[in-house]
């Protein structure tokens, strides 16, 4: 005969024995058996169940001890016992009374093991909000459903489990509020970064590396609302955009510089070697330097383009400068020569005999004459040798000098005028002190001392060589 239910209720999956607690009746208490079939049961006060402890445990089993919680009518009517009287919960027909009883016991057991699974679903750290959902519904369905067991005790469990999963989400929440704010906070400072980089950065590789750095911690960070996440998303790909616009400005300028600094090269390269072969050593060398000024100014070419025109420049400059090299090299062999030379003529005109003034003249102007001839001595050396000669020369002008002044007339004159004066005065000193007469005596001594030192002086400028 099939089964038919007064009040049919879920149906729940058959209960997991492994997962049912299965404690014994209380210590003093023996198991009450469950009614005889149509026989009423007991009053429901006294069938009503014992109050919940302070820290709910996990409800007992009701298949274990189904007449403690319901019982059956001989007709098959099945009642669950409850403090505010028995209830109808179904009709067994497909067996004897006590076995329709047994059959809604196991749905009870049912209900205990999906409430348990869910318990330990919720200990194990699972998502407290479905585990919410599906207590609550199991609540909330508890009232009406067509079992037999300890209803009040599980929905207490229910209640205690409900404010766990409850407690669960809010702290889910919590959390996924601090996620959300840690992870906004992030990205706003990654997007901070990225329009300083936009603005100030002039270091493009390293700069275009950190955008590429900062887009994939970017889509490391989880839990921003859509709406947040697209803002500050288009703050990031604006600074990126404005980044590469200035990027690309700064390479097309440059590339425009290094289009302009071939050009500029190319034509001082030609210049280059164009004064290769000068002779002109001195104008030259300034040329080059201001060519190399000139370079420098130009700024750089492509790599490949600016090493080949430096090539070419430099290679100019080079052959200029080792020729010049050779030329001032041979040209200082000459002048150490000429040095060599002008020092062998010195110490033949260190040899001139003075006392002769005319012979000694010819003979300087002799050393003169080959003096001009050797020609030029390294600059160093100029000094030296040119004040060797120059002393020489002197000396042989005041050996002149000094025979003109002995032979001069006038000059021998003033001599005798002055040693005339000398002897007058003399014998004027000497025929004043023979008369007796000291003061004119004295007095012609004194300007005969006075007239001496003339004539002393007259005789030693004419004999002074």
């Amino acid at each position: 005969m099939p089964e038919t239910n007064a009040t049919p209720g879920p149906r729940p999956g058959p209960p997991t024995p492994a997962s049912i607690p299965k404690p014994g009746p209380p210590p003093g208490a023996a198991p009450r058996p469950g009614p005889p079939a149509g026989r009423p049961g007991p009053a429901p006060a006294a069938a009503a169940p014992a109050p919940p402890a302070a820290h709910p445990s996990p409800v007992p089993a009701a298949s274990a001890d189904p007449g403690r919680w319901g019982r059956a009518d001989g007709d098959g009517t099945i009642h669950l016992i409850t403090p505010d009287g028995d209830r109808v919960v179904g009709s067994y027909q497909a067996g004897p009374p006590a076995e329709g009883l047994e059959h809604y016991a196991k749905r009870f057991d049912a209900l205990v093991t999906e409430t348990e699974v869910l318990a330990a679903r919720i200990a194990g750290g699972g998502d407290p909000k479905a585990s919410l959902t599906a207590l609550r519904t199991l609540r909330d369905g508890l009232d009406e459903a067509a079992v037999v067991g300890d209803v009040a005790g599980l929905h207490v469990r229910l209640d205690e489990l409900v404010g766990r999963a409850e407690q669960g989400v809010t702290a889910a929440r919590e959390e996924r509020d601090r996620a959300r704010t840690d992870a906004v906070a992030r990205k706003e400072a990654l997007a901070v970064e990225a329009e300083k980089l936009a603005e100030d950065s002039t270091q493009w590789k390293q700069a275009g590396d950190r955008f590429k750095a900062i887009l994939d911690e970017w889509r490391t960070i989880k839990g921003v609302d859509r709406k947040t996440d697209e803002q500050l998303w288009k703050r990031y790909s604006k600074a990126r955009e404005a980044f590469n616009r200035r990027r690309g400005s700064h390479f097309a300028d440059l590339d425009r510089q290094r289009v302009a600094a071939k050009g500029r090269k190319e034509e001082l390269a030609a210049q280059a070697e164009e004064l290769a072969g000068s002779e002109e050593w001195s104008s030259t060398a300034a040329a080059y330097r201001d060519l190399m000024a000139e370079w420098k100014a130009a700024g750089r070419a492509h790599r490949e383009a600016d090493d080949a025109l430096w090539a070419r420049f430099r290679g100019a400059q080079d052959r200029f400068f080792a020729r010049r090299n050779e030329h001032f090299a041979a040209r200082d062999a000459e002048f150490t020569a000429n040095a060599d030379a002008k020092k062998q003529l010195l110490a033949e005109a260190e040899k001139i005999d003075l006392s002769d003034p005319d012979t000694a003249r010819a003979a300087l102007r002799n050393v003169q004459e080959r003096w001009e001839e050797i020609g030029k001595v390294p600059r160093d050396e100029i000094r030296t040798l040119e004040g060797r000669l120059r002393g020489i020369e002197e000396k042989v002008a005041d050996a002149a000098d000094a025979q003109w002044r002995r032979t001069d007339p006038e000059a021998q004159a003033r001599v005798e005028q002055f040693r005339a004066r000398v002897e007058q005065f003399e014998t004027q000193a000497e025929k004043a002190e023979a008369s007796g007469d000291r003061r004119r005596a004295e007095q012609a001594r004194a300007q005969a001392t006075q007239w001496r030192e003339w004539l002393e002086a007259a005789e030693q400028s004419v004999n002074e060589r």
